[in-house]
């Protein structure tokens, strides 16, 4: 026993300068977006920097994905400042909470495969429409504006900030502060030396911003942080929770913990694609992120999802264990608790700059084009999913894409071409059946077997079929025997089809089986 735990103790040493490496780029990474998804959200920085310590401090230890980073995403941003605008901020804990316990009995109930069903074109399409809303949003948050409450309103309004940042005031000074911040990150991303590949563009383009405020003593609207980050905290009323009962708020709750579990896992599944270590357990992932946002909940936090930019960071600084995760929570909180006055320097408009190129990123048009080679469908699935969540909201979009995405497999469930082929022998026909044969094609079927003439002997092979449900199955047997008394015969022949045929094939008056199935 003693030599295993010195054997576990020198494993440690050995990997611990490598995971506190791997930790500050991680921590780098995380500080602005932190701050910048909370103000997107509507909410006060210091409740993402929150989130982001508890899924540092909480979530790295338990997670079923080693190596993947949890924090506020801006996947959730437009979800969360939609349920702040409409049940306001003291109803976002109790909706957290919910959510989390509803991850949290999923991954126990090893439901954590079944969120990764979502179509592909589905996920990037509700991406880009999140990317979308959160360009039009914070860019009026760029020139010093608020956002307005909805996607066609940001874009209806924008003229009206543009004009008022020329006008007296801080708007134009904030909008170079913020455009200056994106031109570093594009740039940063295109020109980064080799051996400075750890800097983040994020960090690099809001320091500099920061700089140039403070050098020029621009009077520009900056980050709001208590010194005491207790003061950020707002526990859970259990009066709060009574509201839980109104069906709109379970809605959001149902939502949420949905909407956030799939990009978690989709984050998860992601990054084990980039390295070769430990593969992710997601329901153990989906059980912890369940119980990160539990915690949320409790004090008035953001929620968290699993992360790709910033899990992407942490195993490209060559993290192998969750040690990087742990640690990078623990220097948000202490770079929190002692240099809360930095974080106050920092420029609003230079974290929206960072908001709204990450919101560019989430467009991926190459993604886009991907789906083309699948077909048109899934393009338009992507382009009508994404134009839904632009212009009514987050959970409409989403079911729009099902819903397109269902008609897609109901039309190619359908597709069933049937045909009656003469044979060889006196008044024997071959009722041919090519594609899957549904109840969605019973009247077709119907009408076919309708002019087949009287005393025919009737062979329906079933080998051409990928699939025939009963209904199908028992309208071919419901026929042959009601016109078994004409001298009609019905051969069912399944041969070909194991594992295809629903039920079985049962052998009656006037009805063969040749073959077996």
């Amino acid at each position: 026993m003693e030599a295993t735990a010195g054997k576990g103790v020198s494993s440690i040493k050995s990997v611990l300068p490598r995971e506190l490496l791997a930790s500050v780029v991680v921590f780098l990474v995380a500080l602005p977006l932190c701050m910048g998804i909370a103000i997107a959200s509507g909410m006060p920085p210091a409740k993402g920097l929150i989130t982001g310590i508890i899924g540092g401090l909480v979530v790295g230890f338990i997670a079923g994905s080693p190596l993947q980073v949890s924090g506020p995403a801006a996947g959730l941003a437009v979800l969360v400042f939609e349920l702040v605008r409409t049940h306001g901020m003291a109803m976002l804990g109790p909706i957290l909470l919910l959510a989390g316990l509803l991850q949290l009995l999923a991954g126990r109930f090893k439901l954590g495969c079944w969120f990764r069903v979502t179509a592909p074109a589905v996920v990037y399409g509700m991406l880009a429409g999140i990317g979308v809303l959160i360009v039009l949003s914070q860019v009026h948050v760029m020139f010093d504006s608020g956002p307005k409450p909805s996607g066609l309103d940001n874009l209806i309004g924008f003229p009206t900030t543009l004009a008022q940042a020329f006008g007296p005031g801080s708007g134009m000074q904030a909008g170079l502060l913020g455009l200056g911040t994106m031109a570093v990150m594009y740039g940063w991303e295109k020109l980064r030396p080799q051996p400075l590949r750890f800097v983040p563009g994020a960090l690099l383009g809001v320091g500099i911003a920061t700089g140039v405020s403070l050098l020029m003593a621009l009077e520009v609207k900056r980050v709001q942080v208590p010194d005491n980050l207790a003061e950020a905290i707002d526990w859970l009323r259990p009066a709060d929770l009574v509201n839980l009962m109104d069906p709109a708020v379970l809605v959001a709750a149902f939502a949420l913990a949905f909407i956030a579990s799939a990009e978690t896992l989709l984050s998860a599944a992601a990054v084990d694609r980039m390295h070769n270590g430990v593969r992710s357990n997601f329901d153990k992932e989906l059980s912890a992120q369940g119980i990160g946002n539990m915690l949320c909940g409790l004090v008035g936090a953001l929620p968290m999802t699993g992360v790709i930019v910033r899990s992407s960071a942490n195993v490209q600084a060559g993290a192998t264990t969750r040690l990087s995760t742990i640690f990078h929570g623990l220097w948000l909180l202490a770079f929190v608790l002692v240099l809360s006055s930095v974080l106050q320097s920092i420029p609003v408009a230079s974290l929206a700059g960072v908001l709204v190129y990450t919101g560019l990123k989430l467009v991926d048009l190459k993604a886009f084009r991907g789906l083309g080679r699948y077909g048109r469908m899934p393009m338009f699935t992507y382009a009508a999913t994404a134009a839904a969540i632009v212009f009514t909201d987050l959970l409409t979009g989403v079911l729009v894409g099902f819903a397109l995405t269902l008609v897609k497999l109901a039309f190619k469930a359908s597709r069933l071409k049937i045909s009656l082929v003469p044979m060889e022998g006196n008044k024997e026909l071959e009722l041919r059946l090519v594609g899957a044969a549904t109840f969605l094609k019973v009247p077709a079927l119907t009408q076919v077997l309708g002019t087949i003439p009287q005393g025919s002997t009737v062979h329906v092979p079933l080998g051409n079929l990928s699939y025939i449900d009963h209904s199908c199955l028992e309208l071919l047997e419901e026929w042959g025997r009601a016109n078994a008394a004409h001298g009609t015969r019905l051969l069912i022949e399944p041969r070909g089809l194991k594992r295809r045929l629903e039920g079985r094939v049962r052998t009656n008056t006037g009805i063969g089986a040749a073959g077996t199935a």
